[in-house]
């Protein structure tokens, strides 16, 4: 008994070194960033910047897979499911906080399913209309869907994207339900918007600011607390007299549940100095967002936003009765 007792002891340190060992060496080969969403979307867009630096700085490529389908969860189950060895990665937006209440039956727990790399960006939103709508500014376009509700259609990216969250808080602020049309991604919703088909849309500025540069649809407002420099002449939700529409579509990285912690730091670690890297400050800027601070861009600090927008997106979600499944 003695002799196994001493067997098994000495066959956990040395998987523990081993361990360690791997995690130093850490990465070994490419890894596999899983966007829960299309292709060309805004959330793919921040992904590909930041995993193209990211790579540079850990000496092996970051391969971005596009795992769409479920308002995001489907490739956040596959990431949940994966091996915890810091090569399968999700980076996810605020849809990791609303699933948790909009799906009642999710096939993983959120909280509990990851380890934390750090947040990414905080991507304003802006609520926008086709270019002929007829109101001019956000008092006028309130005014105009209250007395309108029935025949303004409001666009979104299907049920849990970004432009549903930000459009069920914006029916909740103004108290007036819209006529809501669900896409299958923000490029067909866009699309759509562009052409005139529907009326109304509330998404990223990754998505809209290049439409909104050119003229080619109309904007109210944008839900930052202070106009941004992309975007100086468009006034925020605040201003307007939306003060509790300041929403942002932040964006986090992930590793399955039981990575160790020092691939996650690793990761945190190269997440920062990309952060840094004078390309994604540039690119971030042309998109109409910053990147978050060190103290963010770490496992804690992406724990606790996840947390506190839980927390939030809640009572919204239940109010609206809109659930996913």
């Amino acid at each position: 008994m003695h002799k196994l007792s001493i067997f098994l002891a000495a066959t956990a340190a040395l998987a523990l070194v081993s361990g360690t060992a791997g995690a130093q060496g850490y990465p070994e080969r490419s890894i596999t960033m899983v966007v829960p969403f299309a292709a060309g979307g805004p959330t793919d867009t921040v992904t590909r910047l930041v995993a193209e630096s990211m790579s540079k700085d850990l000496g092996q490529q970051i391969i971005v897979e596009n795992v769409g389908g479920a308002g995001g969860t489907l490739g956040a189950s596959q990431v949940a499911k994966a091996e915890p060895d810091g090569y399968t990665l999700l980076l996810h937006h605020i849809g990791m906080a609303t699933s948790a209440t909009l799906y009642r039956k999710l096939p993983y727990d959120t909280m509990n399913a990851f380890e934390y790399v750090g947040l990414v960006t905080d991507v304003p939103m802006t609520i926008v209309a086709k270019k002929d709508f007829e109101p001019t500014d956000m008092k006028g376009l309130i005014e105009y869907v209250k007395a309108n509700a029935d025949k303004v259609s409001l666009a979104n990216a299907g049920i849990g994207a970004a432009s549903h969250l930000c459009g069920m808080l914006f029916m909740s602020e103004i108290k007036t339900p819209l006529v809501t049309v669900p896409y299958k991604g923000t490029g067909p919703a866009m699309t759509d918007l562009l052409g005139g088909q529907v009326d109304l849309m509330c998404d990223q500025t990754t998505n809209t600011t290049k439409q909104i540069k050119g003229g080619t649809i109309k904007a109210y407002a944008v839900t930052s607390a202070k106009r941004l420099d992309a975007l100086p002449d468009l006034p925020t939700v605040a201003e307007s007299g939306l003060p509790g529409m300041q929403v942002g579509i932040w964006h986090g990285i992930y590793a399955p549940k039981g990575t160790p912690a020092e691939v996650t730091q690793k990761l945190s670690a190269s997440l920062q100095k990309a952060l840094k890297d004078p390309n994604v400050v540039a690119r971030f800027a042309e998109l109409g967002t910053v990147p978050v601070t060190d103290a963010e861009a770490t496992p804690e600090g992406l724990k606790s936003k996840l947390e506190s927008e839980v927390t939030r997106w809640k009572p919204v979600i239940e109010a609206a009765g809109q659930y996913a499944d």
